[in-house]
């Protein structure tokens, strides 16, 4: 890394606040001053609120300096300018993958958030973008959870998981997400157009962008990096009453661009789905909801591996305290099976210093993880970025990134087209 230059990040419309969040903690090769470019309204204020959060904080200060260019054409602006060569675009999905796709173009990285696919036709700015150099990555969390990486870890051993089971689904995916939710401490205030699908996607397209992507990542190595193949796509609306919605988004009502959703005090949010695809012979199973208040205490997650030797579950929720829980339940003999989990984990111990494991209930194990392993879910964006920087400076342009992106957004397509002809024959959008 020695002399690679100093990066300015410019900001193009962060209309969402993981925008801010790769802010979170500063980087010795990323400049203090920022450039936002954007139009005047709640969604640059809240951004900037955030920032200046991260800068005033007691314990871990940063010293962001932004610029705030306001400006009818943001992108021609930002493109025309050229303070920086990184970008970051976390905001509105609709039209999102043209966006990176003009910047890609004109010679910027660009580091952004997902969903990238709204609509079918996305697909094809998708594979332009990721033809070649300059880099355009995404968002994705996910890798650096220790739960996680350790749940993939456990799922490569075969002393303890064996092989994928012959079973459908094979590996299992289920969520329940809160639309009103606490960010650094605060209350989230959501943008109206967060409801219009056509805006934010559908759900077919949304949070499955994590599951597909976790999939790939867990069936990584075990030579099944086939093509990727739908078997069915199904999405529900949540109904969210105008009192919650004013409460999330600080409108006083409904857009007239929501007209066609709303029915009298409630509107109709096309956000549930279930995704049924297969990864060479595993066939996976990716469910999410989404609810308006906590009605338990916030998020829930929970995963099942289904193998030969062993099934693993990781789940996380207010009856986890909200961390990850990572499960292993033997098929087997109990004790040896224990042996087995903890010759694993040593071997592991220069990577997960201090992870355990503990007889849990019915013949389960427990993987006991110290909480200094992980700061949690929002501290995960600036490891992101950081690979992604390093990415940059050491120009190495990822093919294998790029074609399994492509195929999980070639899935995607699929999903979206399937839950578009659906809403159109329930008569909505």
């Amino acid at each position: 890394m020695a002399g690679a230059p100093v990066h300015t990040l410019l900001f193009l419309e962060p209309g969402h606040f993981h925008a801010t969040l790769t802010l979170r903690v500063p980087h010795p090769r990323v400049a203090d001053e920022i450039v936002v470019y954007a139009h005047d309204g709640p969604e640059l204020r809240d951004f900037l609120a955030l920032v200046d959060r991260f800068n005033t904080r007691g314990e871990g200060a940063t010293r962001w300096r932004p610029i705030v260019i306001v400006d009818a054409e943001p992108l021609g602006r930002l493109i025309a300018e050229r303070r920086g060569d990184v970008v970051v675009l976390a905001g509105r999905n609709g039209g999102k993958a043209r966006t990176f796709h003009r910047l890609h173009a004109a010679g910027f990285h660009v580091l952004a958030d997902k969903p990238w696919l709204v609509e079918p036709d996305d697909l094809e700015d998708i594979r332009a973008s990721l033809a070649g150099w300059p880099l355009v990555m995404e968002i994705m969390t996910g890798r650096h959870d220790v739960a996680a990486r350790l749940n993939k870890r456990l799922i490569d051993a075969p002393d303890v998981f064996g092989t994928f089971r012959d079973i459908v689904p094979a590996l299992d995916f289920d969520g329940v997400h809160c639309l009103e939710k606490l960010v650094d401490g605060a209350p989230l205030r959501r943008p109206w157009w967060f409801f219009d699908v056509r805006v934010q996607g559908s759900g077919a397209v949304d949070i499955p962008t994590h599951l597909v992507d976790r999939s790939q990542w867990l069936l990584e190595g075990r030579g099944v990096e086939a093509p990727l193949r739908l078997l069915s796509a199904g999405v529900s609306p949540t109904r969210v009453p105008l009192e919650s919605f004013r409460r999330i988004t600080g409108e006083a009502d409904f857009p007239g661009a929501l007209h066609t959703v709303t029915e009298g005090d409630t509107l109709s949010y096309r956000c549930n789905s279930e995704l049924v695809f297969q990864i060479g012979d595993v066939i996976v199973r990716g469910t999410t909801r989404w609810d308006v208040a906590p009605a338990h205490g916030g998020d829930t997650h929970a995963a099942v591996a289904r193998g030969t030797r062993a099934d693993i579950r990781m789940d996380q929720g207010p009856h986890t305290e909200n961390r990850r829980r990572l499960l292993v339940e033997p098929r087997g003999e109990i004790e040896s099976a224990g042996r087995r989990i903890g010759d694993t984990l040593k071997a592991m111990a220069d990577e997960f210093p201090g992870v355990g494991v503990v007889p849990a209930d019915a013949g389960r194990y427990e993987l006991t993880i110290p909480r200094e392993l992980d700061a949690g879910h929002e501290s995960h964006f600036t490891k992101v970025r950081d690979e992604f920087l390093r990415a940059v400076d050491d120009r190495r342009w990822s093919a294998v990134l790029a074609a399994r992106t492509l195929a999980k957004y070639t899935l995607l397509a699929e999903a979206a087209a399937r839950a578009a002809t659906a809403a159109h024959a329930d008569g909505r959008r």
